[in-house]
């Protein structure tokens, strides 16, 4: 209040002087002059300069009003408070900072190791076409989930079925030669033990039956291909999975040989997940498989935040990519509700290991220098001293503190930027009352 009625003081006198010095030179005579005199010149300046002082004398005024409003509103009776539990308590007493608080607690946490990945399915399968004809019908919808052996497409088996009738009379023709052929055999082989015939007929006959019988043997393998194709007419899913979409129409002729297929077929359950980790970290994954461990694996969306499926560790790749220092691994995912989609990006977390009874703080409690790791202790006197701790696993908004911190210490977690050594603080740690005497209730230690 002094600094500002010193200045609505000077300006009134300053006002008062200009005024009165206006009102001289305006009650002087003045002789006629010339238009550029000295004199009229002067007069001029001066109403020139009149507008500024008063423009002058309002923003003073103006700030005066402001300050007065915002001094009586906000500032505290007796004077400002000082910066950072400076002066400004009652008798001087430093004035305690609100902050809020943490306790470090004694819990577990688990030892992760990230990678990314891609969802691989098990088995993919391009249905094609193994013989030639027309594709005559259709029997599944796209995007449909079919079983091992249903029946997708059918092709037009009307030429194969031919060809079974001819191969079926061929073997018939066949059957009855050999059928002849080993009744003159055997009729001949009589006749030679009377000598009624020569030797050479005999084994000329025998000669006969073996190829009527290779015959025979041809011409079933004949009808067995003719029956092969008309199973080959029918086409049936060779895996249990999700057909995708159709990429012959019926009414195509299709060929063996075709380099697109019918149909792309993939197995959706159970599905795969291949991520990678770093070759510095594949030590500890091989020494908990070789001990017989399950290893657990979750896999993320894209942005970490939301955990999609869970599964186990299935194998390990057979060598190092030489070019990124990393090594694969495959994981299996039961993904009974389709939530894995094939070739869907994932952050994928191995978990190697769980440590228990381990001091927890959360990680926004922590300040870090280029130096150094440290929180703001509160001890029970209410005031903070810096203490250095050491960090060790991250998980999640907790950090493990390996050193510096024990159970139930209380940290500032926010408000730290008004915090120096030796501040007195008023600490409000959620879920707990606030503390009026400011101190941290209970655990803090000196």
């Amino acid at each position: 209040m002094g600094l500002i009625g010193n200045r609505r003081k000077l300006a009134s006198r300053l006002l008062q002087y200009r005024a009165t010095e206006i009102q001289i030179l305006m009650s002087e005579p003045q002789p006629p002059a010339a238009p550029d005199s000295p004199r009229r010149s002067r007069f001029k300046w001066w109403w020139l300069v009149l507008p500024v002082l008063l423009a002058a004398v309002i923003y003073l005024y103006s700030f005066e009003s402001k300050s007065s409003a915002s001094g009586s509103n906000g500032a505290p009776k007796g004077g400002s408070s000082a910066k950072k539990g400076g002066k400004g308590g009652r008798g001087g007493e430093p004035q305690a900072i609100p902050v809020v608080g943490t306790r470090a607690l004694k819990g577990d946490i688990s030892v992760y190791l990230n990678g990314l990945g891609n969802v691989t399915p098990l088995n993919t399968v391009t249905v094609k076409s193994r013989v030639d004809g027309q594709l005559m019908a259709v029997h599944f919808r796209e995007g449909d989930t079919v079983k091992k052996g249903d029946l997708l497409m059918e092709i037009d088996p009307r030429p194969f079925q031919v060809q079974l009738t001819q191969a079926e009379g061929q073997l018939a023709k066949d059957q009855a030669t050999l059928e002849n052929a080993r009744i003159d055999l055997t009729r001949y082989e009589k006749l030679l033990t009377q000598n009624a015939i020569p030797e050479q007929q005999v084994a000329t006959q025998r000669s006969t039956v073996k190829q009527a019988e290779a015959t025979v043997k041809s011409d079933e393998g004949q009808v067995d291909a003719a029956k092969l194709n008309l199973i080959y007419a029918r086409i049936t899913s060779p895996i249990t999975g999700r057909v995708g979409l159709r990429l012959v129409d019926p009414g195509n002729i299709v060929h063996a040989n075709d380099a697109n297929g019918l149909v792309v077929l993939t197995q959706m359950e159970p599905t795969s997940v291949l991520f990678t980790i770093s070759e510095d970290q594949l030590p500890v994954v091989l020494q908990k498989l070789r001990a017989g461990q399950r290893l657990t694996v979750e896999a993320y969306d894209r942005e970490m935040k939301n955990k999609i499926a869970t599964g186990t560790l299935t194998t390990v790749d057979n060598e190092i990519d030489q070019t990124t220092g990393t090594v694969r691994l495959r994981a299996t995912f039961e993904n009974r509700n389709d939530v894995l989609f094939p070739s869907q990006f994932v952050n994928a977390r191995l978990l190697v290991e769980r440590k228990h009874g381990v001091v927890l703080l959360p990680s926004t409690a922590i300040q870090r220098t280029s130096n150094t790791t440290f929180v703001y202790l509160v001890k029970p006197d209410s005031t903070v001293t810096v203490r250095s701790i050491t960090t060790g696993t991250s998980e999640g908004d907790n950090t493990e503190i390996t050193s510096g911190l024990a159970p139930g210490d209380v940290v500032v977690m926010m408000g730290v930027d008004k915090l120096e050594e030796g501040s007195k603080v008023r600490v409000q740690i959620q879920g707990e009352p606030e503390n009026n005497g400011g101190g941290p209730g209970r655990g803090g230690r000196k």
